[in-house]
Formats: structure tokens, sequence, C-alpha cells
């Protein structure tokens, strides 16, 4: 007979997906994990089957969280500055309690290489691949710009974004907020 789950498999996912935001995956042991997430080891593999199973539901999770400001930017019809307001939202997400995490995919994208698993690998470029859908669509709705110019703004403001997270742990409030004005001005 099976042992009955004592935990809320979401809840130790978030908790995992924490560890790894702040971490990333390289840097986050088992330990810490069975630490963080209050699970032992057996409970983490008998539900994942593996650390690396365990960072692609993180990363599904945080897409999830993401979502919310997604979600609001896409029923907005503010277009540009819709996106602007966006990257304001995003900024927020990315902030910690005392301390900036900046972004979990784009944490993860900075530890890509050759070896990376093909499903984390996936889930970090649909999620660029989806933002960047959702500006295209903002920008169109609000230009009569060549299409081919508006996939290059496009492309600009999804780089811009992944920019202004790695800046986040690092620059104050206000270099951020200039960061963001001087990106809007260009568009």
């Amino acid at each position: 007979m099976s042992r009955k789950k004592e935990y809320i498999e979401e809840d130790v996912v978030e908790k995992a997906m924490n560890l790894f935001w702040v971490k990333g995956y390289e840097s986050t042991s088992m330990q810490m994990l069975e630490k963080a997430m209050g699970i032992n080891k057996f409970s983490i593999y008998s539900s994942f089957g593996s650390k690396n199973n365990l960072f692609v539901e993180s990363l599904k999770l945080y897409r999830k969280k993401v979502s919310k400001i997604t979600n609001e930017l896409e029923s907005s019809s503010a277009g540009l500055l819709a996106i602007k307001q966006y990257f304001y939202k995003f900024l927020k997400l990315s902030a910690g309690k005392g301390f900036a995490k900046g972004c979990l995919i784009s944490n993860t994208l900075n530890e890509l290489d050759n070896d990376t698993d093909l499903k984390v690998r996936k889930q970090v470029e649909d999620f660029n691949d989806d933002i960047k859908q959702v500006f295209f669509n903002k920008l169109v709705s609000k230009s009569d710009k060549d299409q081919n110019i508006l996939e290059e703004q496009a492309d600009y403001l999804v780089i811009s974004m992944i920019g202004l997270s790695s800046a986040s742990k690092v620059y104050s409030e206000v270099q951020l907020e200039n960061y963001i004005e001087n990106t809007f001005m260009r568009l």
C-alpha cells in the first residue's frame, strides 16, 4: 500500500521555485530543496522523479504567476503604454523580500548551455515566444508600421525585459525606472 502524501504538491513546488529563483538550478542542492520544501529526498523523487523535473515544474508555476500580469496586458487597449506598464509590474514581480531575484526565466536563460535539458530549454523558449507575441499584438493594434519593424520592436522589448530583470538585481529603483523610460522613448 502506498503512503499518502502529507503535503500539497503546488505548495512544495512554489517553495522549490523560490529557491531556484534565488540560487539558480546549478547552485541548488537536493539538501537545500529538502530544507526549503519541508519534505525528504524520497518524497521529492517520488513526486517529481528528479531535480530536473522539479525544476521544470517550478518554471511552469513561474509562468503561471507571470501570466496574471500578462493577461492584464493582453486585455488592455492601451497599446505601447500597456507594455510599459507591464514592464513596471514585471519589475515589481521580480523584486524579492529584502533582495531582488530578477526573473526566474531570465536567470535560467543565463544558465543555459549545450547540455541543458530540452524540457528546461523549451520552457524558456516558450515563455519568451509567448511574451514576444503579446508585445507584437499590442504594437500591431496601435501602429501602422511595417510588420517586420513591429517584429523587430517586439524582439527588442523581450530582450529589454530580460536585461531589466538582470539589472534589477543590482541597480537602484531610480536607475531601473530610467531604463524603462528610455526603452520606451526609442519606440
